[in-house]
């Protein structure tokens, strides 16, 4: 009878040993967002922040803009749905790690600190870090930000450089205040409780449009930087198809047409 047991024990050990590596491999395999799945699933999911006019914004509940737009065309490329997850800026690497984003379109700077949780596509615009100042301010250049508070959008590009961890920038602003969303900044500076607004290129002019007799963008940009998709490390495979697109789209002057519309749009608001 104890041997029986223990023969019956003995065996539940290495079907248990056997299924542990298999198991693992299965999870393995579902967490890799492989074109396979995404086809057999019908839709493709890009997470992004749409707080970034006019790259991802929100307009009549649906999130829009240029990154939507090459979204929708790496979407048609596989031939599947776009969908859209939008989130903080600062939950757009967890996405990928995470697998409830295949790909990140964001208007993401490549840099070598987000090389280490995500891979990136080939470039597709080049972008720089504005800087907004109310009307009459004494911040005329770059340089006049030493000292002063700058307001800027959590995990950009914009915060790192003002923020100064690594103390490799050049200017070294004064205190620097975080926000969730570029729009609240603005809303900040206009109130006078910061002294500049430190963001992209492309939604710097959109903010001093809407509000051009109280606004200006500086013609002294503070850095200037390249803007890129992100994918899952090691998802070569989606990474290469997007590479495809993108390449695509750049030859033909796609991306251009786009990009001209929405500053087209800008001129006529």
């Amino acid at each position: 009878m104890k041997k029986i047991k223990m023969k019956k024990i003995a065996a539940l050990i290495l079907a248990a040993a056997l299924a542990a590596p298999m198991a693992a491999c299965s999870k393995s395999s579902s967490s890799s967002s492989t074109l396979d799945t995404i086809k057999k699933n019908g839709y493709i999911t890009m997470s992004t922040n749409a707080e970034f006019e006019p790259f991802e914004y929100m307009e009549n509940g649906k999130a829009v803009g240029i990154d939507v737009e090459i979204g929708q065309k790496i979407a048609d490329k596989l031939g599947v749905k776009l969908e859209v997850r939008n989130v903080d800026f600062s939950a757009l690497a967890p996405e990928l790690s995470s697998d409830k984003g295949d790909f990140v379109a964001a208007g993401m700077t490549v840099t070598d600190d987000r090389k280490k949780n995500m891979d990136f596509t080939d470039t597709y615009y080049d972008a720089a870090q504005a800087i907004i100042v109310k009307k009459g301010s004494d911040i005329k250049t770059r340089e006049d930000l030493a000292g002063k508070t700058a307001g800027v959008q959590e995990g950009t590009t914009g915060d790192l450089y003002c923020t100064d961890d690594d103390g490799k920038s050049d200017v070294k602003v004064g205190t620097t205040k975080r926000y969730n969303k570029g729009a609240d900044a603005v809303t900040d500076l206009l109130n006078g409780k910061i002294d500049a607004v430190v963001i992209d290129d492309f939604p710097a002019i959109k903010f001093v449009s809407k509000n051009p007799d109280k606004l200006v963008k500086l013609d002294d940009a503070l850095t200037v930087e390249k803007y890129a998709i992100a994918v899952k490390k090691g998802n070569k495979e989606l990474l290469d198809t997007i590479n495809g697109v993108i390449k695509e789209m750049k030859s033909n002057g796609e991306i251009e047409k786009i990009a001209d519309k929405y500053k087209q749009s800008y001129k006529n608001s």
